[in-house]
């Protein structure tokens, strides 16, 4: 039976038109939350999840936001209040990245990440932080990170430098805001499964690189979705500042594998 420990609960998810963030809005939904849908690019893929939430019986509505744009995230949030007369939840999801040395890299895609993946962060941040002040109420915000804030993989020196900034930004964030009871928390998804990996690599490349994974897959939205969920849960109300990290090992020594087969 499906817990429904976020029951009439508002989440705000950033980026949810499709891979992660889709799988954590529909998650939420299936857990009693009404959902706001994030879209930058792609009315379509939204408007699917807001349909697919509101066949599991929940509320959801699409937002069209650049989250790079401090004003039209200030603009979601008083949306999100509008429609549901409150914000409980915040996710902070949404990405850009390139796959360039740095000293070849195009500065503009550079600049975009940059502004999408940390700054976005930091709006979201920011305006959901002054509405959950402004409510005299406690809530949740979930930065979504990646191994990419602590291993420096080359020719992704924008992403890898947001992640790291915002990982920061995030404890920061929960020392200021414990006075308000609103947690903090980030997330690290490793390696994952979704539409936006297709951008830097095929299906075989994407099968044979999961393959060498201690785990020998890549993760799902789905499996994502759960550790967002946790995360973000009003159960876990005394966790702020911590970090979960969900990558079927990627980061750990995976050179040093024994080959034994998995316990069956």
């Amino acid at each position: 039976m499906t817990q429904r420990e976020f029951e009439g609960q508002v989440v705000l998810v950033t980026g949810s038109s499709q891979g992660i963030g889709r799988s954590a809005a529909v998650e939420f939904a299936r857990r009693g939350a009404n959902v706001v849908v994030n879209y930058h690019s792609n009315p379509a893929k939204a408007e699917e999840v807001v349909d697919e939430i509101e066949k599991l019986g929940g509320k959801a509505i699409a937002v069209k936001c650049d989250v790079s744009d401090y004003d039209a995230v200030e603009a979601m949030v008083a949306k999100t209040v509008e429609t549901f007369g409150k914000l409980d939840i915040a996710v902070s999801n949404a990405v850009y990245s390139d796959r360039e040395f740095f000293y070849e890299a195009d500065l503009d895609g550079f600049r975009r990440t940059i502004d999408v993946t940390m700054f976005g962060a930091f709006h979201l941040l920011r305006a959901a932080s002054r509405q959950l002040i402004a409510q005299k109420t406690p809530g949740a915000i979930t930065i979504i990170s990646s191994p990419h804030a602590f291993i420096p993989a080359p020719k992704a020196m924008a992403y890898n430098m947001s992640k790291a900034a915002i990982e920061h930004m995030a404890k920061t964030a929960a020392i200021e805001l414990s006075d308000f009871r609103i947690r903090v928390n980030i997330v690290q998804p490793g390696w994952t499964d979704t539409p936006g990996e297709r951008k830097f690599a095929t299906d075989d490349v994407l099968e044979e690189g999961g393959s060498k994974i201690p785990f020998g897959r890549l993760g799902t939205p789905e499996e994502m979705a759960e550790a967002i969920a946790f995360m973000s849960s009003p159960k876990n109300g005394y966790t702020t500042g911590a970090t979960l990290l969900v990558d079927g090992g990627i980061s750990l020594p995976w050179w040093g594998k024994t080959g034994r087969a998995a316990p069956s």
